[in-house]
C-alpha cells in the first residue's frame, strides 16, 4: 500500500527527532562562525517544522531584497509587471545604480536574478505611496511599516532596506508557504507568475529550488546601519514529485566578517544543509 502524506510527515518528524537535524546543523569548521540567526525548513503543505535552528527565528529584521518576492506579486497584482520579461525597463543616470551589470535594461527575470535595486524602487514609483501601502496591508507583510528613515520621506523607495520594514523568518515562511499554495490575497496570476519567475538554485538532490537573497546591516548604536555588522537571507522552497519545503535562512554576522556579501553566503550555506537534509526525507 502506498504511504499516505500523513505518514511521510510523521515519518520525517521522527527522523528529525532521531537526529536528523544535528546532522543537517553540522558544519564543517571553516564555517562555524556563520551559524545561523535562523535557519528553519518547513512542510509546505502544512507547515510542519523539518528543521529549526537559531534564536532569531521570530525577532523581525529587514527583509532588504528578500521584499522583492512580495514586490513580484504586487508588480504582478497591480498589472505593472507583465511577465518575466515583462516589462524591460532601460537604466537612467538617476538611478545611480552601484554596480556596473546594473546599468543595462532590466526585466522581471534579470531583477530577480541579480537583485536590482533600482528596478524596485521604479515600480515602487509607479505604484505611489497609497497603493504600495494598501498592497502591503493587504498581504500582511511584516510590521507593514513604509515610513522609511527617520526624518528623510524615503520610504516608497527605501523601507526594506535596512530601514523600517521589517520582518520575521517565520512570517517569512508563512508568506512563502501561502505563496506556493495559491492563497495570498491577490490575483492567481500574480501568483503564478512570481512562482515561475522566482531565480531556479537548482537542482539539489534531486529537489527543484528556487529562492531570493537578500543583504543588508544591522543597525548601529545610533540607529543607522553598520556596515561592519551585516546580516544575509536566503528564502525560497524546494520541490520534488509533488511535494514542497519552505525554506528560511538568516545570518547576522558581526565585526571581522571577510567582506563578502552575506546574501549570497546565506543561500550557500542553506544550499550545503538541503544536501544534507533532502536525501533523508
Amino acid at each position: 500500500m502506498r504511504p499516505t502524506a500523513g505518514w511521510r510527515t510523521r515519518r520525517t518528524a521522527a527522523l528529525v527527532t532521531a537526529g536528523l537535524a544535528a546532522v543537517l546543523f553540522c558544519l564543517p569548521p571553516a564555517a562555524a562562525r556563520a551559524e545561523p540567526a535562523c535557519s528553519l525548513v518547513v512542510e509546505a503543505a502544512d507547515g510542519t517544522v523539518i528543521a529549526r535552528e537559531g534564536p532569531d527565528c521570530a525577532v523581525p529584521a529587514s527583509p532588504a531584497s528578500t521584499f522583492k518576492v512580495a514586490l513580484a506579486l504586487i508588480g504582478f497584482d497591480s498589472g505593472i509587471l507583465e511577465g518575466p520579461h515583462a516589462p524591460a525597463w532601460p537604466y537612467r543616470e538617476e538611478y545611480d545604480a552601484p554596480l556596473e551589470s546594473w546599468k543595462r535594461t532590466i526585466d522581471p527575470s534579470a531583477w530577480l536574478a541579480e537583485s536590482v535595486i533600482w528596478y524596485s524602487q521604479e515600480l515602487t514609483r509607479r505604484l505611489g505611496m497609497a497603493r504600495f501601502q494598501a498592497y502591503v496591508d493587504r498581504l500582511d507583510y511584516g510590521n507593514r511599516d513604509l515610513s522609511g528613515n527617520p526624518g528623510k520621506h524615503d520610504g516608497l523607495t527605501r523601507a526594506w532596506l535596512s530601514s523600517s520594514l521589517k520582518i520575521t523568518p517565520v512570517a517569512q515562511a508563512a508568506l512563502l508557504r501561502r505563496l506556493l499554495a495559491g492563497t495570498l490575497p491577490v490575483s492567481t496570476a500574480a501568483q503564478e507568475k512570481t512562482r515561475a519567475t522566482m531565480t531556479p538554485a537548482g537542482p539539489v538532490a534531486g529537489w527543484a529550488v528556487r529562492g531570493k537573497t537578500g543583504t543588508g546591516f544591522q543597525p548601529g548604536a545610533d540607529g543607522t546601519p553598520d556596515r561592519s555588522r551585516p546580516f544575509g537571507w536566503y528564502v525560497g522552497w524546494a520541490e520534488k514529485d509533488g511535494r514542497a519545503l519552505v525554506f528560511v535562512h538568516l545570518l547576522k554576522d558581526g565585526p571581522g566578517d571577510d567582506g563578502s556579501p552575506a546574501g549570497p553566503r546565506a543561500r550557500a550555506a542553506l544550499l550545503e544543509r538541503l544536501e544534507r537534509l533532502l536525501p533523508a526525507l
